[in-house]
């Protein structure tokens, strides 16, 4: 998401927040409650930086709703099994889901899809960010940006980078620097997160990109050294790293995002209801003092943004893909 992008997201969050809850707290379904419970499906494994994120606001959005929320872990090949029950359910408003990068960049990733990303959802919301980082072994002697470029340059495709899995946003976040520098490195997936952290601290592989929340201790500790965050801006979980961007690569920015969405066709009532009860649980003092402790960022959008959003990082994404030569089956 854009720096401009996010600023303008933010201010008009923050100007319809209120507008928000008091339309949930008027909602007579909302306020009066029902015995049928909201289908919250989290493409991706429990324990996760997504997964972290919904039940942390668990409380708030069943406070929200005035209806019980159940949350569905139901990860598979890159979050498509997930995806696709969000797809196939009724379009009631009952069966929501939270979905990150991965969502829109599999349409591009992989050859055969069940579904099509971007016209078979109803997106609600693009909630909020994770900060991305680059971080290297501290064996690697390169301490920041231009340091490494010019390790990179000098001797190419002779270093190793490491990603959760080919095709997805960390695998992309590294292509995006490596093409913004003009470098080459070599890349060595992974299954998840953990193993290639694992890996990046013993020395096997030396740099990679990685949500800021899963590394940061590693950062303190030494184990790992911050070459530069991915986002547009610094974060104010680690306020003392410095951007890409502000580093020398000043077109670089991505970040881990993640959106609400529903099945198709939901009525514009129902989207309405929805959304107004995801922005009040989100802003609620409990859910932000939550996402502030996890290193996220809260600045929600309305359904029309997202559905832009969902389009222009689809595009963004696609073209990566291919100039990468990133296919999956």
């Amino acid at each position: 998401m854009t720096n401009a992008l996010s600023l303008k997201m933010n201010r008009r969050a923050l100007l319809g927040l209120g507008a928000c809850a008091a339309a949930v707290a008027a909602c007579p379904a909302l306020a009066q409650g029902s015995d049928k419970p909201i289908r919250f499906i989290l493409p991706i494994s429990a324990g996760s930086g997504v997964d972290a994120i919904v039940r942390a606001a668990a409380p708030a959005l069943g406070k929200a709703f005035g209806q019980p929320v159940v949350i569905e872990n139901l990860p598979g090949a890159g979050g498509i099994t997930g995806a696709a029950a969000i797809v196939k359910a009724a379009p009631d408003g009952l069966t929501l889901g939270m979905v990150s990068n991965n969502h829109v960049i599999n349409p591009a990733v992989f050859r055969k899809m069940p579904f099509d990303a971007i016209n078979d959802v109803t997106p609600i919301s693009v909630i909020g960010a994770t900060p991305l980082v680059l971080v290297a072994n501290p064996k690697l002697p390169a301490k920041n940006v231009q340091e490494l470029i010019a390790l990179l340059r000098a001797k190419p495709g002779g270093y190793n980078y490491a990603s959760s899995g080919n095709g997805t946003i960390l695998h992309l976040a590294d292509e995006m620097f490596l093409d913004e520098a003009g470098v080459k490195a070599r890349h060595i997936p992974y299954k998840g997160t953990g193993p290639m952290m694992t890996d990046m601290i013993g020395g096997q592989v030396e740099m990679g990109v990685i949500a800021l929340p899963a590394v940061q201790q590693h950062i303190k500790s030494g184990a790992l050294r911050a070459i530069g965050l991915c986002g547009a801006q610094r974060s104010p979980a680690a306020p003392d790293i410095p951007t890409i961007a502000e580093q020398g690569l000043p077109n670089y920015a991505v970040e881990g995002w993640f959106a609400v969405i529903g099945p198709a066709k939901m009525q514009p009532a129902d989207v309405q209801r929805v959304h107004g009860a995801v922005v009040a649980a989100f802003g609620s003092a409990e859910v932000r003092e939550a996402m502030d402790r996890q290193g996220n960022v809260i600045r929600p959008t309305t359904p029309e943004q997202a559905a832009s959003f969902f389009r222009s990082e689809a595009a963004r994404y696609a073209a990566l893909v291919k100039k990468a030569n990133v296919t999956l089956e």
